[in-house]
């Protein structure tokens, strides 16, 4: 395929918020098998506050997630709640892994995935 003549691409820069990377690593997040919940103590605390209210899925996208984002460069720190009886270190080894690769896909150079084990969902 050939592009048309006299026509260029268009120039300029594109960034990604630190917003959009949250939700992109919390989704990756929760898929990991053994990842109960995201957050920490206070922020699901409020979740379900939010839930009895009928405000469900406010905060959900990028709870526990927060994301630093640099010049194409991102570093994630993730708060988590593992399942009872899965192995710390299996389950979030997987969770660096799963959301390093989600957000690699979208063109961004990951630093790091820092992830604090808050609870265990009994």
């Amino acid at each position: 395929m050939t592009e048309p003549t006299g026509t260029t691409p268009a120039s300029g820069n594109t960034t990604v918020s630190g917003e959009v990377v949250e939700k992109i690593a919390a989704a990756a997040a929760r898929t990991v098998p053994g990842v109960a919940d995201l957050g920490g103590d206070v922020s699901r605390f409020f979740n379900s506050v939010l839930d009895k209210v009928g405000l469900d899925t406010v905060g959900d996208a990028s709870r526990g997630v927060s994301a630093e984002v640099k010049e194409g460069t991102v570093t994630v720190n993730i708060v988590v709640v593992l399942a009872v009886g899965t192995v710390v270190a299996e389950v979030t080894s997987a969770v660096q892994q799963k959301v390093t690769e989600a957000v690699e896909s979208y063109g961004l150079r990951v630093l790091g995935v820092n992830v604090n084990v808050d609870d265990i969902a009994i």
